[in-house]
This record gives C-alpha cells, structure tokens and sequence, in this order.
C-alpha cells in the first residue's frame, strides 16, 4: 500500500510538471513530462508480465496526441466526446433507417456465412446470434470501418491528462502485455479515440476477461477471426449477466394518460402489470411467455416518439456501451436482420438541446433537488424522469423532453 501511494504521488508530481508545460511551457518540455510518466509506468507493467523489452521498444518515442477529445488541458476548454461536442443527437439522427436497412441487408447475409460459429455461440452464452453481430455492425460497420488511432498512443495520452485516468493507465498497460504476450502486431493495435479495439471494440483488459477461441486455431484473435470477436462479445455480455431466451426489449404504445417520469430503470414491473396498466405491443404480439419477466419503461424522446419495455438484457447491452440509443440501434438492428418491420411508432422531429445545456438543465435539477446523477450533458433516462419530476411540480405539461422552455424554468425556480 505504501509503495502504491509513493507511485502515485510520485506521477503526480511527474503530471503537475507536465501540465504546467502545457499551460505556458514549450511542446518539448511537455512531450519530455510525458515520456517521464510513462516511463515511471514500468513497474505496474512488470508486474502485469509485460517484458523489459516489449515496454522499451513499444514505448521509446511515444508522444501525446492532444488533439483527443475528453482531454483535460489547463488553459484549453475541456473537449468532451465527439458526439456531445456541439449537440446530443435525438433518436432519429443516430438510427438512420437508412443505415439500419443496409447494415440489416448485410448482417442477413453474415448470418447465413458464419452460422455453424453463431448457432456454437448461442449454445454457449445464450446470446443470439442477430445480437452479436449487431455490435460488430454498429462498432465497425461488419469490420469495413478502419479504426483512425493507434491504440498506446491514444491510452497513453487518456491516462496521463484524460478524465479517467486510473481507468486509461489499466488500459495502456494491458495493451503493452497484449504486445508482450503476442496477442497483436502493433500496427494492428488500432483504436477509436476511446481506446477500444478489434472488430467488435474491446479495452484491452476485456480481451483478458471475455477473450474466446471460438476458431480454435489456439488464439483468441479480435482483429482477424470474426467468430473469435462474436464469441468474445457474446461472452462479454454473458459475463454481465445476459438471461438465454429473453428479448432485449418490447416496443409499445403507452395509455394516454402515461406517467413519463416512471421511465427509469428503478422502477421494475412484470410485463403483466404493464399490460394490465394499458400498455399494448404495438405488432398485436401475444407475450404471455414473457409476462412474469421484470421491465423497465423507456421513452427516449419523452411522450414523443416510440415507447419500448425494456427487460434486463436491455441493461446487459447498456453495460457493453452505456448510451441508451446504443442499445436501441443494437436491439433495433438485430430484429431487422430477422423481420422488415421497422418501429411502429416513427421518431418525432423534435430537436435536442445542446449538450452544455443539458448539462445546465442537470445542474438546476440538482439544485432543486430532483436530479442526484452524472452532470455530462446526456438527456437519459434520469434526466428526462427528473425534467418530467419538475414539470410536475411547476404545473407545466409532462413530456419529459429537454427543452429550451423547460431549462429557462428551471433556471427561474427557486
């Protein structure tokens, strides 16, 4: 423990030099802070069975890449995530039609190629197989999409000024013991700017949890082996509790008179209840198979837009990628490659506010006491269940929707 904490203030001494570079000092002197906390990284990597070698090779002329976003940079604006930069995207800009029909079109046509791996897959994790390749279709487009970043560099960088950092410093040494085990060449260790790689998009400690050999060539290979990278991820969700024979999710059309603000994971009633409460499958679909299982409401656009009852391994999905328009492209896109049929309820054209607004929005609630989660700008399910809360109270219509109207009363309440 001891040793633990010396390292730990020794790099922030080693980080402190750096971000006074980067505040005022030259590119050099940064770039010389940087090599010196990597460097101080080798005896966590020794210790994880990276070799002396692989760490020197791997690492000698490594630089920070600046231009990341989530990048935490004195005298800089903080960047955020790509996607929250300027505005949070509403349902209908994320899951495209478009790109759902071409990306189901395909994945039909993967189903038939690779089935004896999927019906090997559903065997052994209970994951079907639509679901797998739903994720390799979203995170890489079925591995037509090449990855933009090199992978140690962009840990790097995240673990030395990124906003998590603990998190990113696990994950560049993972990396390197990929390379020192033999996992993958270096130029095969690409990555989005988050860090994640393969075709279906692991953090390199995931590949050491949920890695399978499904080829059985005697390596779990994400990069190349396309049933390998659809096992690991059914595995992956497996391991997060995936439930074999239950759906991700029910799209339903809600009574008139529903509650937007009860559209949080917390509040869990069987499929039954839900029914009996005017919910009505929107495709006429009988569910008495799954009437006693527990779910959860969600209206991603508030009253606007489709309604859905989201069963547990709607959650399993959100913990692969937590974003809730994640988990419906991925439940949406699995269906098509089985059906054509489409949402029933169309998305609205309703606009999204900007992120630093909803984040505006959060802080108010916070203030109020109606909001007690993350400030990041997302208008997910708290958020709108909160909004929803305050609406109530001030005698607005209930749509649980961010909205310009809606923050400028919040931010007059009192």
């Amino acid at each position: 423990m001891a040793r633990q904490l010396l390292l730990r203030l020794r790099n922030l001494v080693i980080l402190g030099v750096a971000l006074c570079s980067l505040g005022g000092g030259s590119a050099r002197a940064a770039d010389a802070a940087f090599a010196q906390f990597v460097a101080s990284l080798w005896p966590e990597a020794k210790e994880q069975g990276v070799s002396r070698a692989t760490f020197d090779a791997e690492t000698r002329g490594l630089e920070p890449d600046y231009k990341l976003p989530d990048l935490l940079l004195p005298g800089r604006p903080a960047t955020g995530a790509p996607a929250q930069a300027e505005f949070v995207q509403v349902p209908a800009d994320y899951i495209k039609e478009a790109s759902i029909v071409r990306l189901a079109a395909h994945g039909q046509k993967l189903i038939q190629q690779y089935r004896p791996a999927l019906v090997e897959i559903e065997r052994r994790f209970g994951v079907p197989g639509p679901i797998v390749l739903a994720i390799w279709g979203r995170e890489t487009d079925f591995g037509r999409y090449a990855l933009p970043y090199d992978a140690l560099r962009v840990l790097a960088t995240q673990a030395y000024v990124g906003r998590r950092k603990d998190q990113y410093r696990t994950e560049f040494i993972m990396a390197l013991k990929m390379l020192s085990d033999g996992v993958v060449s270096r130029g095969d260790l690409r990555a989005s700017w988050g860090g994640a790689v393969g075709l279906t998009q692991f953090l390199p400690s995931e590949y050491y949890k949920h890695g399978v050999d499904l080829d059985g060539d005697g390596k779990i290979d994400l990069w190349h082996s396309v049933p390998d990278a659809l096992a690991s991820a059914a595995k992956q969700l497996a391991n997060k509790g995936w439930q074999s024979g239950v759906r991700w999710a029910y799209e339903v059309k809600p009574p008139a008179n529903v509650d937007c603000t009860t559209g949080v994971p917390e509040v869990k009633k069987p499929i039954a209840e839900w029914l009996r409460a005017g919910f009505v499958p929107v495709r006429g679909q009988r569910l008495s198979a799954a009437e006693q299982q527990p779910a959860s409401l969600l209206q991603p656009e508030g009253i606007y837009g489709p309604a859905f009852l989201t069963t547990a391994n709607y959650f399993v999905i959100k913990e692969y990628n937590f974003s809730d328009l994640y988990v419906l492209f991925v439940g949406h896109l699995a269906d098509r490659m089985t059906s054509p049929a489409g949402f029933a309820t169309p998305w609205s054209a309703s606009q999204q506010l900007r992120s630093k607004d909803v984040e505006a929005m959060q802080k108010g609630l916070t203030r109020l006491g109606l909001y007690a989660d993350k400030l990041d700008g997302k208008a997910g399910m708290q958020t709108r269940a909160a909004l929803g809360t305050f609406q109530k109270k001030a005698g607005l219509r209930v749509d649980c929707w961010p909205s310009e109207s809606v923050l400028q009363a919040i931010n007059a309440a009192r």
